[in-house]
């Protein structure tokens, strides 16, 4: 993981669709191998996730749009001039949040931001939203409430909310030591050079008035389990007064994570997985741990979690082993995914792995130390 250049100017352009044609030729593949009714590939999808983040992308293009994140970026500007400084407060306020309101929701409040910064300076933006990616999968595996597979574990577990954090705190704190020092080498202590400025963008207040309110909406309506209401509202609102806004959503994205459903569970629900893994000894301790880790990079965490919770009686080693696995390949979490998306930058899956591998094989191993030790 060698440094940056200092004056590494990103591109703020969208990539292809390279991942969304694989999942779909995959898909296509198990139909012929193994086909099903029609309805059954309809309940291979997590709706509430599809939905929920259907509704935080449209309320997310509102704000950018309302011309919020470049004044706010502006600001950020003129206040943090080296580069290592204004990363370091990127990904602790990513880490931070995710702990707070779930890994994805953070990464729909700092993504654009860190997109609109590199518009306005030369900052490696493929590195950064890398950085925050890590970062999330670190700071949510705190709490019980920072990403799904938490909140699936913490309700078997039987702990109270401070037990399961502190059940996961020296997991995490080493996952964020190695993120910052990550950071200490892959990040110099350059001056941040901006760019000649252009047309600004102008204020939209209603606008961002309007996103803000819908925000706080739906997430009150997804804590209430009010999904279809909450999708209604916003959908709504943005087809009668700003229905411009819903030309520049990223809607490949949401058939990227449907598709990942689809295929991820046809993988899990293989005979030959369900044999492979009952001749296992991976109940307990290292051996619990580390298939967790390795599971969690072919079908992602949450789904390993989920298909691990019957095998493996160490909670504690499970719950390390999936925050883990998140690092490492794109397919570890949904919230690689969409990171990349967000950030809408070419060859952005390149630069996630040159990062993220080998940021995988030392949290694993260091980890793995902690547990046996």
């Amino acid at each position: 993981m060698s440094a940056i250049p200092r004056a590494e100017a990103a591109p703020v352009h969208g990539g292809g669709n390279t991942l969304l044609w694989v999942l779909a030729l995959v898909a296509i593949g198990f139909a012929v191998a193994r086909p099903r009714a029609p309805l059954d590939y309809v309940r291979l999808v997590d709706w509430q996730t599809i939905g929920a983040l259907a509704g935080l992308l449209v309320i997310t293009q509102g704000v950018e749009k309302s011309g919020m994140l470049q004044a706010a970026a502006a600001r950020l500007l003129a206040r943090t001039t080296e580069l290592r400084s204004l990363v370091f407060l990127l990904t602790a306020s990513a880490a931070l949040l995710s702990a707070l309101v779930t890994n994805d929701v953070s990464l729909f409040l700092l993504v654009p931001l860190t997109r609109v910064l590199a518009a306005q300076a030369h900052l490696p933006l493929a590195r950064l939203v890398v950085l925050e990616a890590l970062a999330v999968n670190a700071g949510s595996a705190l709490t019980p409430i920072g990403n799904p597979q938490n909140l699936f574990l913490w309700h078997r577990s039987g702990e109270s909310f401070v037990g399961f954090m502190g059940m996961m705190a020296p997991t995490v704190a080493l996952m964020l030591f190695w993120l910052f020092l990550a950071i200490r080498f892959l990040v110099p202590r350059a001056p941040i050079l901006l760019k000649p400025a252009g047309d600004a963008a102008p204020m939209q207040p209603r606008l961002l008035v309007l996103s803000a309110l819908l925000f706080i909406g739906f997430v009150i309506a997804l804590d209430r389990h009010w999904l279809t209401a909450g999708l209604a509202v916003v959908f709504g609102a943005f087809l009668l007064l700003r229905p411009r806004v819903l030309l520049g959503v990223d809607w490949a994205l949401l058939a990227i994570i449907a598709l990942m459903f689809v295929d991820l569970r046809q993988l899990a629900e293989l005979p030959a997985v369900a044999s492979l893994l009952g001749q296992w000894t991976i109940g307990e301790g290292g051996r619990a741990y580390l298939a967790a880790v390795v599971t969690s990079q072919f079908i992602s965490n949450v789904p390993a979690a989920i298909l691990l919770e019957r095998y493996v009686h160490d909670l504690p080693a499970l719950a390390a082993g999936v925050s883990v696995g998140g690092f490492g390949c794109v397919l570890g979490s949904l919230a690689n995914l969409i990171a990349l998306r967000l950030a809408k930058v070419p060859h952005g899956l390149r630069e996630f792995h040159r990062i993220s591998i080998p940021f995988l094989l030392v949290c694993a191993a260091s980890a793995l130390l902690l547990r046996l030790g």
